[in-house]
């Protein structure tokens, strides 16, 4: 099996990540599901491109350039972990997402996660959305584990694509119905999916994931951030001396780091900025 130059670069890179730190959102997600296969928590994932990621953040999927022949390295960890399983599927999101939502609600004790590629591409299965993950519950007391990873945040590719509509979610939210979460770095995304595969209860997850911020060195997290801790559903702001403080700004996602680099550069010490990593509940 060959790997060409530049990904054997890239895996050499991550392999670094794990003594120096500056590990980013895809080593910090393959992470998280290697962790859970070790210890015996199945995991799938589907959705377009997913093996390799939309933004080439996931290189889940080795494929020889010469003869076509695929390597899985989550699948080959040892012999006694968990099964992992990831497809690119097909562009019919309405069949896709239903299937894997039928497959969480028979299999909770897996991860289970479907993947759009742009934020609007959720739309073609919002009656799977509608109709199942955010109320089956409460019709059919019949609960799912399902996580939908919706890429987020406004980077100049129109309205639709940009946006995978945090304000709908928010609007079908209620009684604990789903959990919305928008992270701002990869390790507090590491410990979101560790929680939420061990949660006693399943609920849908719905996840706002990045596109700048894929590779933004600013968001980048230590190796003690995934060996420590655990997720946390707010994020205080211990940069700045609380005493001095006389503006406080509630924030979440990509635009956190946007705030931070903007107080730098005004060399603001009287502004917290503190994120929400969870938007509901």
């Amino acid at each position: 099996f060959t790997i060409h130059k530049k990904l054997r670069s890239l895996l050499e890179k991550r392999k670094e990540m794990t003594r120096s730190g500056g590990i980013d959102w895809g080593f910090a997600e393959l992470l998280a599901f290697g962790s859970l296969l070790y210890e015996g928590v199945p995991v799938r994932v589907s959705g377009q491109d997913s093996r390799r990621g939309t933004f080439t953040q996931r290189h889940a999927v080795l494929v020889d350039n010469t003869n076509g022949n695929e390597w899985t390295p989550l699948a080959n960890l040892s012999d006694e972990q968990a099964r992992f399983w990831i497809y690119n599927s097909l562009l019919s999101e309405y069949a896709a997402m239903g299937f894997e939502y039928g497959y969480a609600v028979e299999r909770p004790e897996a991860l289970v996660l479907w993947e759009a590629q742009f934020g609007d591409f959720m739309q073609g299965a919002q009656s799977i959305i509608d109709e199942f993950i955010s109320s089956s519950e409460q019709k059919w007391m019949q609960t799912s584990g399902i996580v939908l990873l919706l890429p987020h945040g406004y980077e100049g590719q129109g309205p639709d694509h940009s946006s995978a509509r945090i304000e709908r979610f928010l609007q079908l939210a209620a009684q604990d119905n789903m959990t919305i979460a928008n992270p701002a770095d990869g390790a507090s995304y590491f410990h979101l999916l560790r929680r939420h595969a061990y949660a006693d209860v399943k609920r849908p997850l719905i996840v706002f994931t990045p596109k700048s911020m894929l590779r933004l060195k600013a968001a980048a997290s230590s190796v003690e951030q995934f060996t420590s801790g655990t997720f946390r559903p707010v994020i205080e702001d211990t940069s700045v001396d609380a005493s001095a403080v006389d503006r406080v700004v509630l924030v979440s996602g990509k635009l956190y780091w946007e705030l931070v680099a903007s107080r730098k550069k005004r060399e603001d010490s009287r502004t917290a900025i503190v994120r929400f990593e969870q938007l509901y509940p």
